[in-house]
């Protein structure tokens, strides 16, 4: 299967001086264009040197990167925590977009954990409580019972006031490349790539 990349393309007159503020730019653009479009593959190495890549949300972007929260215990927390090295792909398919980082994953303080904790949707909340994120389970039953459990553990308790789970927290990725992909004709797609200099940031175009 093949299709013709021409929706657009991207010259370096088209950059903002800094990689996040031209990706809020791209992302305003594919907003309501994208289903999801914080929707990024997060891919870590193991200490065997073996990657993994899954699907995350982005939650925050700020002045420090790319912001989302997981089970700290699951696989990809505990190859962070190993190795904090790691690269986000949004594949932004009906514009004919990605955008690539190259960066390095800090956890979030607990205050700012729980303050986004506070803010889930109950289901969430409760999600997060019953399932020890990447670990073997006999069956989805064994799933449900725990869900149940922990829904009758926090019946009476509000949803703003639900504690945390020890496991459950989150990380800043801080870029240290970004790379702005556009689909072109004939396979001559736009790459343009942020590099990380000093306080500030180097762009070049990259061959396709």
């Amino acid at each position: 299967m093949r299709r013709e990349y021409a929706a657009a393309g991207l010259a370096e007159d088209d950059l903002a001086p800094d990689p996040l503020t031209m990706f809020r730019r791209w992302f305003a653009e594919v907003e309501d264009a994208v289903h999801e479009p914080n929707a990024m593959v997060l891919s870590t190495v193991s200490t065997e040197g073996r990657p993994a890549s899954r699907m995350v949300l982005l939650k925050e972007l700020d002045e420090r990167g790319f912001v989302f929260f997981t089970n700290t215990a699951s696989r990809k927390g505990v190859e962070l925590a190993a190795d904090p090295l790691c690269a986000l792909l949004f594949p932004w398919h009906p514009l004919e977009r990605q955008v690539r980082v190259d960066g390095v994953a800090e956890p979030l303080s607990r205050e700012a954990v729980a303050d986004y904790f506070a803010v889930r949707p109950r289901g969430s909340q409760l999600g997060a409580w019953a399932s020890h994120q990447s670990r073997p389970v006999a069956g989805r039953e064994e799933l449900a019972a725990a869900y149940d459990e922990v829904e009758r553990r926090f019946a009476d308790v509000p949803d703003a006031d639900l504690p945390v789970p020890e496991e459950w927290g989150g990380y800043v990725v801080r870029p240290e490349a970004v790379e702005f992909w556009q689909g072109r004709p004939g396979r001559m797609h736009d790459r343009l790539l942020y590099t990380r200099s000093g306080d500030g940031w180097t762009t070049q175009r990259l061959a396709p």
